[in-house]
Formats: structure tokens, sequence, C-alpha cells
């Protein structure tokens, strides 16, 4: 299949795995890649020399374009941004922030940018800053989704820009490839659907709650890391979800965060009297990194809590990236034939 995206960034088919922090690590980015997708690597946890040592590591399991993701609002990102750079990675894709200096970095040696948006406003910067195409994030998605659902924000923001929409938010299978194309976009991005798979480092205790729990199984809510997010319903997550998190216990748990990513105690807490609204959000995220550690890594779902999207309730097996991404074809393909028998009766 070609699509503005396969011929944009040379990939054989329009699957991207987005960069989910514990989750795109290189062995399953290099599986995507390989598979004829694109793999995204999550920088968020990582140091700067973690970042390089990652890079390092899908070189040398694939040769296949990647790609990595900046979360630019996290500490630490602008230093793993610098890092992807002057690695020269393929494809950058960044987020929550401003990303016009790593557009121009990254046009400087040939490569391509995606920025991830969730409204019109954010999409039509994003193209004005030079980026090469849009992941357009939806209601439905893991994590930290729009408010709209993908039905109506793809085919908004698809036909108000001139660059390739990739489309992120309830699409797990063939019929949801096929859809997003019907929808005006070029790609879709499968967080959860490849986060299931047997290459995912994702802790098997997840990986089998995805495929018992159903489509209504998630909680959309701002209280467990400061910015609206969709987990993982378990009664952890209807507990931490209730009300927003103590601000001062967030700080203090923040600390974890940012020793992840070596940044200076003093640093963060002179940046929460500079910044304090910013720095804020960011502290409750920080705070929110042992629960998501906890399930993810360590498979705890008692303590911890899972991102997902509400496409879990699609997702029935776990099955290898390279059987999961040809099912997804030759699905999208079976059903490109069934509608067209339907157009000519």
């Amino acid at each position: 299949m070609k699509t503005r995206i396969t011929d944009l960034l040379g990939i054989e088919k329009p699957i991207v795995l987005p960069g989910m922090s514990w989750i795109s690590v290189p062995e399953l980015v290099a599986a995507v890649c390989n598979a004829g997708g694109l793999g995204i690597l999550a920088t968020g946890p990582l140091t700067q020399e973690q970042t390089r040592q990652a890079i390092a590591k899908i070189r040398t399991l694939t040769d296949k374009p990647f790609g990595v993701g900046i979360t630019l609002l996290m500490p630490g990102a602008k230093e793993n941004a610098k890092v992807a750079l002057a690695e020269q990675v393929p494809v950058i894709n960044f987020s929550l922030g401003k990303g016009d200096w790593i557009v121009e970095g990254v046009k400087r040696y040939g490569g391509k940018t995606i920025a991830t948006v969730v409204t019109e406003k954010h999409a039509l910067a994003a193209q004005k800053s030079g980026a090469d195409a849009l992941l357009v994030t939806g209601h439905e998605a893991a994590a930290h989704g729009g408010e709209v659902t993908s039905l109506c924000l793809v085919p908004n923001i698809a036909e108000l820009v001139d660059i390739p929409v990739i489309a992120a938010g309830g699409f797990s299978d063939g019929k949801g490839l096929l859809a997003a194309l019907a929808l005006g976009a070029d790609a879709v991005a499968m967080g959860s659907r490849l986060a299931t798979s047997t290459q995912s480092p994702v802790h098997q205790t997840v990986k089998q709650a995805v495929v018992d729990k159903k489509v209504a199984d998630t909680i959309y809510s701002k209280n467990f890391d400061g910015l609206y997010a969709r987990v993982m319903k378990t009664p952890m997550a209807e507990k931490v979800t209730r009300r927003p998190m103590n601000p001062v216990l967030a700080v203090f748990k923040s600390f974890k965060a940012s020793k992840l990513v070596d940044m200076p105690l003093w640093k963060l807490l002179l940046g929460l009297l500079a910044q304090f609204d910013k720095i804020r959000m960011l502290t409750l995220f920080g705070a929110a990194t042992e629960k998501l550690e906890a399930a993810t890594v360590a498979g705890d779902l008692e303590n911890g809590v899972q991102f997902i999207g509400q496409s879990q309730g699609m997702i029935r097996d776990i099955e290898p990236v390279e059987v999961l991404m040809e099912r997804i074809m030759v699905e999208a393909e079976a059903e490109h034939t069934r509608i067209n028998k339907l157009m000519m009766q």
C-alpha cells in the first residue's frame, strides 16, 4: 500500500508505533520497522546517554527508517532532542511544546518531523513551523488524547492542512486502517495494539488484562497526572482519578521523575517558582511515574496504573509484530473489497 506517509518516510505499510514510555524500546521499535512500519523510540524516561545507546541499538536491529519521540514538556526532553539531532535520526516526533528548532535541525540533514496534535490550532501551527506530517490524536487514544473523537478530529484536521496525517486513537485492525484512510488520514498509529504484541516489554499480566477487558473499561481524567489522559479501568485507577493529587505529595513523588532524567532537585524547585502552572503540571506527571512503571514494567495492576486506549476491547490476542502487521494489511484489503462490492450494487 502506498500513501503520502509511506512515500514521505520510506516505509512499506502505513502503520506507526508511537513513542510510549517503557514500551517503545529498541526491540519493539525495530520489530515494527522490520515489518514495514515506522517505530518511534520513547525517550521520556531516558537520560541523554541512554537515548544515545537506544538509538545505536535500534541501528543494530534494523536498517529501516525509525523515529525518536520527544515530549517537550518533560524534563530532559530538550537534551534528548539534541542527541537525536546529533545522531541524525531519520524521523523525530515531537509533542506538548513548540518544536520549531527541532524542525530546523532535522531539515539540515534531510530528516523528517512529525508533530503530535489534538486541536486545529496546534495542527495549523505545526504545519506553519515546517513539520512534515501530523500525528492527530483523538479522544479514544491511550494516555493524552484530545477531547474530540478520531471520527471527527481526523477529517477536520485533514481538510485544514496540506501535509500528511497519521490518525491515532481507536485503531487496532485492518478495518480501522481503512476507516482512517477514508477519513482523510495517510496512516494510523496503533499504540495499544502493538503494545500487546509478543515483542512488547509490557508485562504479560497487563497484556492479558488488555485482551480480557472491553472498550468501555477505561477512564479519561486529568486527576492522574495533571493532563487529561486515558488509563485502564482498575480499582487503583478509579481511586487515583477520583480527585486531584495533593500538590505537596506530587512534588515529593516527582523527585523520582527528576532523577530518572538526571535533573537536579534544585532545578526542579527553581522551576516550580519560576513557571508554577507549567511545572505544577510536570510535577503531577512526575508523581504518576511510579504507578505507570509499576503497571507497565512490573505488571502490578493492584498498585499501578496503565495507559491504554479504548481499542483494548478490540484486541483479542498476543501475537508477534510481523504477524499483526501482515494481518492488518490483509484485513484492510478484504474490507476494501467488501465495500467496493457494496458500492457497485
